[in-house]
């Protein structure tokens, strides 16, 4: 079985760590045009993504990319019938590396774009975990980035496995939208 040569989170979160509202969904308000724009331009440089359900990015090319969807409706590994490029994966029921092997990519790169349980699974494989952060908006109640997630902040929790911070990058001054890539020192 095989893996991926680098892995890559993407995530967005709000002031208090949340990266979707309390019923799943991440609103319009945690939607920034720099924010996007870098997102897209990080997913069209790996060769699949990994997300669970309610998480799925919408942009021109997102049709084309494999992906590995979490799924407890499948025993292990299965086609998802409903996209050809992807498959689905119940990690109860087989190990990441057959869902990766299930797509035929050898060597490859994998971005995380989550959930909460996804982006969790992979903190301690994540090489890069590109956090954005929206200082001027809230969601309480919401579903963190990571397990844990408001008792600790992402930041801490990133640190906590492993990743150091690059400097920050202003996004969107008057929205208060930064950039922050943390990087596996090895």
């Amino acid at each position: 079985m095989s893996l991926p040569s680098r892995i890559e989170g993407y995530a967005i979160v709000s002031a208090d760590g949340m990266l979707a509202d309390a019923t799943g969904v991440m609103p319009e308000t945690l939607k920034f045009e720099a924010d996007q724009r870098f997102f897209e331009r990080g997913l069209d440089g790996v060769d699949a993504v990994v997300h669970g359900r309610n998480s799925h990015e919408h942009h021109p090319h997102s049709h084309l990319r494999r992906r590995i969807v979490l799924s407890r409706q499948v025993t292990a590994i299965a086609p998802d019938p409903a996209d050809k490029t992807a498959v689905l994966w119940n990690p109860a029921g087989a190990p990441f590396e057959a869902a990766w092997d299930a797509l035929g990519i050898r060597d490859g790169k994998l971005g995380v774009i989550g959930g909460t349980e996804v982006f969790g699974m992979f903190l301690p494989h994540y090489d890069v975990f590109h956090l954005t952060r929206a200082a001027n908006v809230c969601l309480p109640g919401g579903r963190p980035v990571f397990p844990g997630v408001p008792t600790r902040t992402p930041e801490d929790t990133l640190h906590e496995h492993g990743l150091t911070p690059e400097p920050t990058q202003v996004l969107d001054v008057g929205q208060g939208v930064t950039l922050t890539t943390w990087v596996r020192r090895r």
